[in-house]
């Protein structure tokens, strides 16, 4: 048997060596950049108090790519403020929880991500200013479920057929499906001047119940009557069409054009009208 036959590797050249250090250098330069890119110092200015008044507080903290202020925010709760109070669920974006004033912007906390945000200078969390406060930056929006039931309800018209089934048309069916979409996180409501600015709780729904008002309003099935109480209960004369709300939607709802429009189109042919008026004098309202 003969012997096994041995190989020698050859040796490195000259050329082949630098080649090596250099692509050795390059490598570590380039991790020394993605190290320095993922871990960033950054300043947070949150808002901390409760109900009887507060302040902005600076917490300073090293961030990392991919991070949300969601995550800056349990960060400053996990090493600097154990105490600081904010609501939150699914961090996903669909609960809505975690409305809040980044910057001044109405946003979700779990949705702003730190990579569109100028870090060079101060971010700043405040919590929803159309709503009171509680701590921190947790809001009571209870008002919003509490105007919710001024809306009347759902109120179909008799089955269409025998087996107490309804017949629509897709069209009719697609257009109510936008609404849908509504997480209630409040911001379209936080942003709207009539309430943030000029406290018409009272008299004003506000966006997120006009968007309600427009899903049951223009629901293939729905009979009910809405529009004395669109004008005069839910006030939607006081809406300027800002589309303010639009811009701040997470589910980007077109609020303005599609809902509040639409809806103050019904209130001014009932109620503006002449030519409508007279119609209806003529022929009956519709119900």
């Amino acid at each position: 048997m003969s012997a096994p036959e041995t190989r020698t590797a050859p040796a490195p050249t000259a050329g082949g060596g630098m080649a090596a250090v250099e692509a050795g250098a390059r490598a570590a330069a380039k991790s020394d950049r993605a190290t320095s890119s993922a871990a960033k110092t950054a300043t947070f200015r949150v808002w901390r108090g409760d109900a009887a008044g507060g302040g902005l507080v600076d917490f300073t903290l090293q961030v990392s790519d991919g991070m949300v202020v969601l995550d800056a925010i349990h960060q400053i709760q996990a090493e600097q403020a154990n105490d600081l109070a904010v609501r939150w669920n699914c961090k996903a974006g669909k609960c809505g929880s975690c409305s809040a004033e980044i910057n001044g912007m109405p946003r979700l906390m779990c949705m702003t991500r730190l990579g569109e945000l100028d870090l060079s200078q101060p971010v700043t969390v405040e919590p929803m200013r159309a709503f009171p406060r509680i701590r921190d930056l947790v809001t009571d929006v209870s008002w919003n479920f509490a105007a919710k039931k001024s809306l009347k309800p759902f109120k179909p018209r008799a089955p269409d057929a025998p087996d107490g089934t309804w017949r629509m048309d897709q069209r009719d069916v697609d257009r109510v499906q936008e609404f849908r979409k509504c997480i209630e996180c409040f911001l379209c409501q936080d942003v709207c001047h009539v309430l943030r600015d000029h406290h018409k709780h009272d008299e004003f729904v506000g966006p997120r119940l006009l968007v309600q008002a427009a899903m049951l309003e223009m629901h293939p099935l729905d009979t009910e009557d809405r529009v004395d109480d669109l004008r005069r209960a839910h006030g939607i004369g006081y809406c300027n069409i800002t589309k303010c709300c639009t811009k701040v939607c997470p589910e980007g709802i077109t609020i303005t054009d599609n809902a509040i429009i639409p809806l103050k189109e019904r209130v001014v042919d009932r109620h503006f009208d002449p030519l409508a008026k007279l119609v209806q004098l003529v022929r009956g309202r519709k119900r």
